[in-house]
């Protein structure tokens, strides 16, 4: 095994691989956006990438959750037991979907979360506006597998937490002094491109991501 391997790592030092030139990126790295301009970024970004944007006021989540939960028949929603809008997710699910809070160990629901829930639904950590991306910091109240395993993840985001990039957005909150365990950037539902290199969404957890932005918080 170990000549074998030697063999393969000689021949890739050997090839004289030169990398690929790199154009300047078509979205502000650096540069520092306005709020307006950062938000429609990234929800052109998200939309390109198929998911479902919505931006509403704070008032108007628990009305717009229903709204989302009859449209798309959700009958079982997954859930966290806390976080920034437990209260109104509990009480949007009231009268119009089965709500099954993370509170037990995955290995006690396993086959239940992944065979028999509709959807999940977690709050934002934040957004990168130049990659239209979602921030989710996993918690023991809202674990990461709330937005991985079931066909659909409702996201709550707060707009005033709509950051230029990850750069900007680890500096402007302190991350040098409280690094997140578990960190997720979502863009859209899942997709791949493992098959003939053509790009495919619903390949595997999430098929639809609906994203609600709170213009007022």
């Amino acid at each position: 095994m170990s000549t074998a391997r030697n063999a393969i790592l000689n021949r890739l030092r050997q090839a004289k691989v030169q990398p690929l030139p790199v154009n300047d990126p078509d979205y502000p790295i650096w540069e520092v956006a306005d709020q307006d301009t950062m938000l429609t970024r990234l929800i052109d970004l998200l939309q390109q990438n198929h998911a479902d944007v919505y931006t509403l006021k704070h008032a108007d989540l628990i009305t717009t959750l229903q709204s989302q939960i009859n449209k798309l028949k959700l009958k079982r929603i997954a859930t966290g037991t806390g976080g920034d809008f437990h209260t109104e997710i509990t009480q949007a699910l009231v009268g119009h979907s089965e709500q099954l809070p993370f509170d037990k160990p995955l290995e006690h629901w396993k086959d239940e979360l992944f065979n028999q829930i509709d959807a999940g639904i977690t709050a934002c950590h934040g957004a990168i506006a130049a990659t239209g991306t979602l921030v989710v910091w996993p918690s023991m109240s809202e674990p990461r597998t709330l937005s991985l395993v079931p066909p659909c993840h409702i996201a709550i985001l707060k707009a005033s937490t709509l950051h230029t990039n990850l750069p900007a957005m680890m500096k402007e909150q302190g991350w040098a002094n409280d690094m997140p365990t578990n960190l997720l950037l979502i863009s859209g539902p899942s997709k791949t491109a493992d098959i003939q290199q053509t790009l495919a969404y619903g390949a595997h957890g999430p098929k639809q991501l609906v994203v609600l932005i709170l213009e007022d918080l």
